[in-house]
């Protein structure tokens, strides 16, 4: 578990922003990050984990407490009990990307969609990370923790970690303490073992998204290939040479709305109408049975709006800066800021908020931040 000397977080953080750190360790092992997490919590420091440094937006002043870079790595291949299914355990520094090539190679479906997002495996659940109609909810069994509150591990299923759009328990929302404060170790998925052959793609936000028609078979490896190329051509994959990679990703959330406010928006605006929380089944005990059976409720659904829309549309085009900042929107992507250069967080900040202003100006809503902001404010 060796102490690194401190270097600022902005060499660390895809945005390239943040101040140096009082403490920084390297954890390579489960056992040196556990023992790293409960000898910093003993010492009642400030903290932070880092993974790739992909979702954070750090400001500029140094960071007083420790920060913790989860280092470990592997892949262990696991049998499931559902038939057509295996399991893959993934240590939580693995990087992102290297687990979807590995799953395609392996004829492994499930992540393939997710292909190209930065960042490490450990912090994908956090917010429930997803791209074009695959969310890590649909694989995602369970994740070996380390709760700050008892210092102990434990694994923990899926269906408790509170998985929603681009939220879980762990996730610092900006403005409100995450509910369960821990740091993941490991993460298990099931994946569907495929193979190579070219197969329907079932997401009709997949298909958009790669120009397919319903019914045109494709392989894994045709999928993982094309999402690659599409997110590029939007700066969404990690570039040294491109600024406008420069980014935390998406900046800002896709806003969730009641389909009543959805429908005060001009119809041109992308929107996706999110599936309804509906039990389908109903248990009627049997000496309880009159042989009828109530209609289920009406729900209507929420809807998902398009962020990158309702920005470009209260005229921020890509590309756009405020005078002499170096801050700017994506020339490839509205939803993405960038550091063009040695910019500051405070820099960022400002843009941040003038995006939101104009938003909620135009369309009466405010977009919410998707980073995890630490010494930031909006």
């Amino acid at each position: 578990m060796p102490d690194v000397t401190p270097v600022p977080l902005s060499t660390l953080t895809t945005l390239r922003t943040g101040g140096t750190p009082t403490a920084l360790i390297d954890a390579a092992t489960t056992d040196e990050l556990v023992a790293a997490l409960r000898e910093t919590w003993a010492s009642g420091d400030e903290w932070l984990v880092l993974g790739g440094g992909s979702n954070l937006f750090v400001g500029d002043e140094p960071f007083e407490g420790t920060v913790v870079r989860v280092r470990t790595t592997g892949i262990e291949r696991l049998p499931s009990p559902r038939p057509g299914y295996g399991r893959l355990r993934v240590q939580a520094g693995h990087n992102w990307d290297e687990l979807c090539a590995y799953a395609v190679s392996a004829g492994l479906a499930g992540l393939e969609a997710m292909s190209g997002i930065p960042g490490t495996v450990g912090a994908a659940p956090v917010q429930n990370i997803g791209a074009y109609g695959q969310e890590i909810s649909q694989t995602l069994v369970e994740v070996d923790l380390l709760d700050e509150s008892s210092g102990e591990v434990s694994t923990v299923p899926a269906s408790e970690l509170g998985l929603g759009f681009r939220t879980s328990v762990f996730k610092h929302h900006y403005g409100s303490a995450p509910l369960r404060r821990a740091v993941i170790l490991t993460v298990t998925f099931e994946v569907a073992e495929v193979g190579h052959e070219k197969r329907e793609v079932v997401g009709a936000q997949l298909r958009a998204a790669l120009g397919l028609k319903a019914g045109h078979p494709v392989s894994l490896e045709w999928i993982r290939e094309h999402v690659l190329a599409v997110r590029r051509s939007k700066g969404m994959v990690l570039d040294d040479a491109d600024p406008d990679t420069y980014s935390a990703g998406s900046f800002f959330q896709n806003a969730v709305v009641s389909a009543s406010f959805a429908r005060t928006l001009p119809d041109e605006c992308p929107r996706w109408p999110l599936a309804p929380d509906v039990d389908p089944v109903t248990i009627i005990p049997l000496a309880a049975y009159d042989g009828v059976v109530a209609p289920p409720p009406s729900v209507v659904s929420d809807v998902k709006v398009s962020a990158a829309w309702l920005i470009e549309h209260s005229g921020l085009r890509k590309g756009f800066k405020l005078p002499r900042s170096r801050a700017a929107l994506s020339t490839k992507h509205a939803l993405a800021l960038t550091n063009r250069g040695q910019g500051t967080a405070a820099e960022l900040a400002e843009l941040a908020r003038f995006i939101q202003g104009r938003v909620q100006s135009e369309f009466g809503l405010v977009l919410q931040p998707e980073p995890v902001l630490v010494g930031v404010e909006l």
